[in-house]
C-alpha cells in the first residue's frame, strides 16, 4: 500500500515537472514579439524563435504583432464651416514600433486612435466649407496623419497612412448637388456646341478663303502662261520674218553679184550697155499704167542705137 502511494506521488511529480518544462519553452512566431514579466515587473522582450522562461516566476504578459494593421472606423457626424452636417468614415493604417511602450503606455490603443481621429477630423472639417471638404481629401488626409503620428509616437505606434473613405452630405444637399451637376453638364454641352459651330464656321471661311486664293493664283498663272506664249509666238514670228527678209536680201545680193560677174566677164562696150538700158526701158514701158516722159536728146539717142543695133545684127 505504501509502495503504491509512493509510486503515485512520483508519477504526479514527474507529470508536474513535464508540464513545467513544457511551459518553460516558448516559441515566438515571425513578425511577433513577446513581452515577458518577472514577478509582475517587465523583464525582457522575446524575439522570433525558441526561448526558455522560468515557470511561475516569468510570465508572458502580451504578444505583439509587428505587422501593419488596418482599422476601419464607423462614420462620424461632423459640421463644416458653412454649417452643413456630414458623415465621414475613415481608415487608419498603423504599425507597432515599440512593444514595450505599446504595452505599458496605453491601455486600449484602438479606442484611443479612434477618438483621436474623430476629434482631429472635426477640427479639420470645421475649418473647411462643403466644397473644400469634398475636393481636399488629400490635404485632410495629410494633416490627419501628421497629428495622429505625433500623438501616437509615445504609445509605440507609427501611423503610416490615413484615408477618408466616404463623405456623405445630407439628402437635400445631395439632390442640390445633382441638380447643379446636371445644369453644369448642360452648360458645358451648350458651350461645346457653340465652340464646335464657331470652329466649323472658321474652317468654312478658311476653306473659302483658301479656294479663292488658289483660284486667283490659278488665273494669274494662266494669264502669265498666255502672255509668255503670246510673247514667244511674236518673237518666233518676228524671227521668221527677219530670217525671210535676210534670206531674200541674200538671194538678191547673190543674183546681183552673179549678174555683175557675168557682165564683167562679157566685157561689154558702151554701145552694148546703152542698148541693154534701152531694152530695160522698153520692158518698163510695156505696163498699161506706166507713163514715160522721154527727153528729146534721148529720142535722137534711140535713133543712133537703132542704127547701131542693125549693124550689130549684121
Amino acid at each position: 500500500m505504501f509502495t503504491t502511494l509512493f509510486n503515485v506521488v512520483l508519477f504526479l511529480i514527474a507529470v508536474y515537472l513535464v508540464v513545467l518544462l513544457i511551459r518553460s519553452v516558448r516559441i515566438v512566431r515571425q513578425a511577433e514579439v513577446c513581452v515577458v514579466e518577472r514577478l509582475g515587473k517587465f523583464y525582457r522582450v522575446l524575439d522570433s524563435g525558441i526561448h526558455l522562461i522560468i515557470p511561475i516566476i516569468d510570465r508572458v504578459a502580451a504578444v505583439k504583432d509587428l505587422r501593419e494593421h488596418v482599422v476601419e472606423f464607423p462614420p462620424q457626424s461632423m459640421i463644416t464651416r458653412d454649417n452643413v452636417s456630414i458623415q465621414i468614415d475613415s481608415v487608419v493604417y498603423y504599425q507597432i514600433t515599440d512593444p514595450i511602450r505599446n504595452q505599458y503606455e496605453i491601455a486600449n490603443p484602438i479606442a484611443a486612435i479612434e477618438n483621436l481621429t474623430a476629434t482631429t477630423l472635426r477640427n479639420l472639417i470645421g475649418e473647411l466649407d462643403l466644397d473644400q471638404t469634398l475636393t481636399s481629401r488629400d490635404t485632410v488626409n495629410a494633416k490627419l496623419r501628421a497629428v495622429l503620428d505625433e500623438a501616437t509616437d509615445k504609445w509605440g505606434i507609427k501611423i503610416n497612412r490615413v484615408e477618408i473613405k466616404n463623405i456623405v452630405p445630407p439628402k437635400e444637399i445631395q439632390d442640390a448637388m445633382e441638380r447643379q451637376m446636371r445644369a453644369e453638364r448642360i452648360r458645358r454641352e451648350a458651350v461645346l456646341m457653340a465652340q464646335g459651330e464657331k470652329e466649323s464656321n472658321i474652317l468654312k471661311a478658311e476653306g473659302l478663303k483658301q479656294a479663292k486664293i488658289l483660284e486667283a493664283e490659278a488665273e494669274r498663272e494662266a494669264a502669265i502662261r498666255r502672255a509668255e506664249g503670246e510673247k514667244q509666238s511674236q518673237i518666233l514670228r518676228a524671227e521668221g520674218e527677219a530670217q525671210a527678209i535676210l534670206t531674200r536680201a541674200e538671194a538678191q545680193a547673190r543674183g546681183q553679184r552673179m549678174i555683175f560677174e557675168a557682165i564683167k566677164q562679157a566685157a561689154p562696150t558702151k554701145e552694148v550697155v546703152q542698148i541693154r538700158s534701152l531694152e530695160a526701158l522698153e520692158k518698163v514701158a510695156e505696163g498699161q499704167a506706166t507713163k514715160l516722159i522721154v527727153p528729146s536728146d534721148v529720142a535722137s539717142l534711140l535713133g543712133v542705137v537703132a542704127g547701131a543695133k542693125e549693124v550689130l545684127d549684121r
